[in-house]
């Protein structure tokens, strides 16, 4: 692995920015488990993407100020990233001037570090820039080399990162950005400047190093990992707690850096900080994702200190299973769910007793741990997390009282008085929800159940 390996945090989602108080708890995570790096971008900074040519107020550069010393003291650096790619006009000199004095502004402030990022924006230019340049990826080469030879001017040791349009395996298939965009941004982008890149997808399960490897070629560098494996900004009903899993040790070394682009609710992040941590430090050849969750769990445990009832780090292992990666529930869940499958087969008293008070005995501590979150001490952790246990908790209800009712009697229909019409699974998500299916192919069917 490189000396100058990046490997950190990315503040990248989109929703709510953190707080100063999440900010340096995450920075004394990374400080203390040998992350080095914090990359400041959040979609949801107006001034960073939407509004990017406004300069920052007074009390906005004194929070940044404050991140950019926070950082400085725990050493780690900090990577400001601005996304002007909505609706920048690249042939105009004028916006070259917006993006050096903002970051101009930043430098001020003690930044020597930066990013110019072209994701998740239109895939057209103005008529402009159509007569100036034949690609969108030779138009955002220009402006990301004066910038950075305008930087490094000044940060000769700065580093400089670029997101590029396409910026997984899917979007470089279906062309976005234009064809051969990775080659011409390969052969005209600087080769000091850093290349994010997300893998074949842009929630990856497995990132190979063959396909590290042809990447490389096309761009004439070895990438930079933006790893969105614990990102949850898709979709507000899922949090990630699981390990940082799917990537190989020898990935890393061809690679200039794996940054994650963790959960929005911070507190959160604490098993994909840690873990991603195990994982660059690793000295074996094989990299155990499982074994690193469990070390980060029982580390993680001390934050459950409870006012109520303790939570045992085995009730807390079987919690974050259930809250795993996209990919995968954590092997207890999966029991769990096994277990619930067969406990709600008609035949299951009969035929298998012993499955069915196993069920009963994990879902009722998987249902009572629900039910302690709301005494945590961390309160901040409480609130991250009490929305998703909430409801799971009130599934965990649902099913020991439909398995209660099968036991007494099997005829009668499985009834709730707390889960009911409307108040339960109700809303106009859950009803789109319900009009198609996906199947494992990816394709949608409809859903032809009458409700």
């Amino acid at each position: 692995m490189q000396k100058d390996f990046l490997a950190g945090i990315i503040e990248g989602f989109y929703g709510a920015p953190w707080t100063p108080d999440e900010r340096r708890m995450v920075l004394d995570w990374m400080r203390d488990w040998g992350l080095n790096t914090y990359f400041y971008g959040p979609k949801d900074d107006l001034k960073q993407r939407l509004l990017w040519r406004d300069l920052y107020s007074e009390e906005e550069c004194r929070t940044l100020k404050e991140l950019i010393d926070d950082c400085a003291e725990r050493k780690i650096q900090f990577i400001y990233a601005l996304s002007p790619g909505l609706d920048i006009e690249f042939s105009n000199p004028d916006e070259l001037s917006c993006l050096k004095d903002k970051v101009q502004q930043l430098a001020d402030l003690g930044c020597q570090n930066f990013a110019l990022l072209f994701d998740d924006i239109p895939d057209r230019m103005s008529a402009a820039d159509r007569e100036r340049w034949d690609s969108f990826a030779a138009a955002q080469s220009y402006v990301s080399n004066e910038i950075f030879h305008w930087v490094q001017q000044r940060f000769p040791r700065g580093r400089f990162l670029f997101c590029p349009t396409p910026y997984c395996g899917r979007m470089r298939s279906r062309e976005l950005g234009g064809a051969d965009y990775l080659e011409t941004l390969g052969r005209e982008l600087d080769p000091a400047i850093d290349v994010f890149w997300t893998g074949p997808e842009i929630i990856s399960e497995t990132i190979s190093l063959a396909h590290i490897e042809e990447l490389t070629q096309a761009l004439r560098r070895p990438p930079l990992i933006w790893d969105n494996l614990h990102a949850n900004d898709y979709d507000g009903q899922r949090v990630y707690c699981g390990p940082y899993s799917g990537r190989s040790i020898e990935v890393r070394d061809h690679v200039r850096g794996i940054l994650i682009n963790p959960n929005n609710e911070a507190p959160l992040n604490f098993i994909a900080a840690r873990t991603l941590a195990l994982f660059v430090h690793c000295e074996s050849a094989e990299w155990d994702p499982r074994s690193g969750y469990l070390q980060a769990m029982q580390e993680w445990h001390r934050e459950f200190q409870s006012a109520g009832k303790p939570i045992s780090l085995e009730a807390l292992i079987q919690l974050g299973d259930c809250y795993y990666l996209p990919f995968e529930l954590g092997s207890e869940a999966t029991r769990l769910h096994q277990l619930a499958k067969e406990a709600l087969s008609p035949d299951s008293q009969k035929d298998k007793p012993q499955a069915l008070e196993e069920f009963k005995r994990l879902a009722t501590q998987l249902r009572d741990t629900c039910s302690e979150i709301v005494n945590l001490k961390n309160r901040n952790l409480f609130t991250a997390l009490s929305r998703r246990t909430w409801d799971l908790r009130e599934e965990m209800e649902l099913l020991l009282t439909c398995v209660r009712n099968l036991e007494s009697n099997p005829s009668a229909p499985l009834k709730s008085d707390f889960h009911l019409p409307g108040t339960y699974r109700g809303g106009m998500v859950a009803r789109l929800r319900s009009l198609l299916i996906q199947k494992p192919d990816e394709t949608f069917v409809l859903n032809t159940q009458k409700p």
